[in-house]
């Protein structure tokens, strides 16, 4: 990519990060953020078709960085599930200041479907039997939504706690995987 690109994309996020950390996504305008970007109008929107778009892109690699710093997922076995879903949980805590930026107010439960979404993907193309089992994917709903919505609703709970709590879940539940 073009390093004049990649400049201009830095800038159209960190002004989006900073915007969005001070005001809900529908309040941002695309005049304040390139304002603030320091670019103008044409420019935003040869990158993005609305401010809406750019909140989807950078969710979405949000979740990709989250997905991608976990050791080993390829090597995923339901045996080990326990172990997957504690790297999960500190993958997810590792960017928790950008997620509560990106997910907050009406996007919050967009991070729990968009991690669910992306590693049952990942888990059907290993084990194809799984897209067809609904009590396989109500239970791998279960264990990500759940971990998801557990640290959310108990933002009090310290790393540790939560992560050996999530992981022990996940391995009373191992049998029904």
């Amino acid at each position: 990519m073009d390093l004049r690109i990649q400049k201009t994309e830095h800038a159209i996020k960190n002004a989006f990060i900073e915007l969005r950390s001070k005001k809900p996504l529908e309040k941002i305008t695309v005049k304040e953020l390139c304002e603030l970007a320091m670019i103008n109008k044409s420019t935003f929107y040869s990158h993005y078709e609305d401010i809406y778009a750019l909140s989807e892109t950078m969710e979405q690699e949000t979740v990709a960085s989250i997905i991608g710093s976990i050791g080993h997922l390829k090597d995923y076995t339901p045996e080990k599930s326990d172990i997957y879903t504690r790297e999960l949980c500190l993958a997810f805590m590792s960017q928790i200041s950008l997620i509560r930026i990106l997910f907050s107010g009406r996007e919050q439960s967009h991070l729990g479907y968009r991690l669910d979404t992306a590693l049952k993907e990942m888990l059907f193309h290993k084990y194809p039997e799984f897209r067809n089992d609904m009590s396989k994917q109500l239970l791998i709903s279960y264990c990500i939504q759940g971990a998801y919505h557990a640290y959310l609703n108990n933002p009090q709970a310290d790393t540790d706690t939560y992560v050996a709590t999530v992981e022990q879940i996940v391995r009373c539940l191992k049998p029904l995987l």
